[in-house]
């Protein structure tokens, strides 16, 4: 089997997985200030030396880099979208903001995991996407707007918008990922939340702050936490390596503000993936229940007709060999669609909004396994 062949196989089974994970404030910490989101919803201010995402042991000897050595591009603001961003939360200078968890949410989460999801298989019964994909690395970063949309999700469902580096090779993965979800199983609610996740060497990783892993850099925007609708309909991300260090950071690009480095995934995590990725991804995915339909897509439509009528991803753009920003179809790119008969995507309708496509749908009771 080749190389190229070994990639595309290893891949698919990060494309397919969607093995939640638990988000967790060390209870023996002392929190400076909490903040009360919603019921059930509450951050602690982490001393940032002392975060969870330190006690990794592969990071023992980590010094924390408080932001990248090269700052993303300003978001031009290319959509009808002219809100103005407000932090909900603001921690004290030196802490953090780390989610905390209740014994519910733990124990939801881990019966929803044993149940329906199977990380190192290629099946995976109930999975589905809609995306673009690059596999002509190495690349250094991808970047991307996609809206946001509230749907109706089941107990044992989710629904994904996201983007994605990684590599394989022999059988082993390195790969990080970050969107937003509903995904009531591990949330407890079935709201929007912003979400990271990475798997490095041996295997090691999981969601967001649920293990040690990744360093929280931002006193006001968690890597995960619930988002604001109507308030917040568009997201754009980016996920970059840092040249000087080669630690990957999550940047928000926010319209009418300051962009926000939320934090990073430290190079020390992985094997594969310490002089760039092989592939660069963006799109929408779905985990059904186990015996029932399949859940919507995006925002639940279908991709045809006025493209402001259905999900988008828009200005998808990539980091190259020589950190050089670059549209994704600039290099050979594949278009990922696994159930035509309820999901689709289409590139040919958006205009003046770089690289971009429509996706999603409704979902249904035969979208295949």
């Amino acid at each position: 089997m080749s190389t190229r062949v070994r990639i595309a196989l290893v891949m698919n089974v990060f494309l397919f997985w969607f093995s939640p994970a638990l988000i967790r404030s060390d209870p023996n910490m002392v929190p400076l200030r909490t903040f009360k989101i919603r019921e059930n919803v509450t951050y602690d201010c982490i001393n940032i030396y002392k975060q969870p995402g330190l006690d990794h042991p592969l990071l023992k000897n980590h010094k924390i880099q408080m932001k990248p050595s090269v700052s993303r591009h300003e978001l031009r603001n290319q959509t009808d979208n002219t809100k103005t961003y407000k932090n909900k939360m603001g921690c004290p200078d030196g802490t953090v903001p780390i989610l905390r968890n209740s014994k519910e949410y733990i124990t939801n989460a881990q019966l929803f995991a044993e149940k329906y999801f199977h990380p190192l298989s290629s099946e995976s019964p109930g999975s589905h996407v809609a995306g673009v994909r690059s596999q002509n690395g190495p690349y250094h970063g991808v970047d991307a707007s996609f809206s946001i949309h509230k749907l109706n999700i089941e107990r044992d469902q989710a629904s994904y918008a996201q983007l994605y580096v990684g590599s394989g090779l022999n059988h082993q993965i390195n790969f990080i990922q970050a969107g937003w979800m509903i995904n009531p199983s591990i949330f407890g609610d079935g709201g929007v939340w912003s979400y990271g996740f990475w798997k490095g060497e041996n295997g090691n990783g999981c969601y967001n702050t649920a293990c040690p892993g990744f360093v929280q850099v931002s006193q006001e925007v968690p890597i995960a936490q619930p988002l604001d609708q109507p308030k917040e309909d568009l997201l754009h991300y980016s996920i970059h390596q840092d040249k000087q260090t080669g630690n990957w950071w999550i940047t928000k690009l926010i319209a009418n503000a300051p962009n926000i480095d939320v934090g990073y995934w430290p190079k020390e995590l992985f094997n594969l993936i310490g002089n760039g990725a092989n592939m660069v991804g963006v799109g929408g995915a779905v985990q059904a229940s186990h015996q029932g339909p399949s859940p919507p897509m995006g925002n639940g439509k279908f991709p045809i007709g006025d493209p402001k009528e259905s999900a988008m991803f828009t200005n998808i753009e990539v980091l190259n060999s020589n950190y050089e920003q670059r549209r994704i179809d600039s290099f050979p790119m594949e278009k990922l669609l696994d159930s035509p008969k309820c999901y689709g995507i289409n590139t040919d309708k958006i205009k003046l909004l770089g690289f971009a496509f429509n996706y999603g749908g409704a979902g249904g009771e035969f979208c295949g396994v």
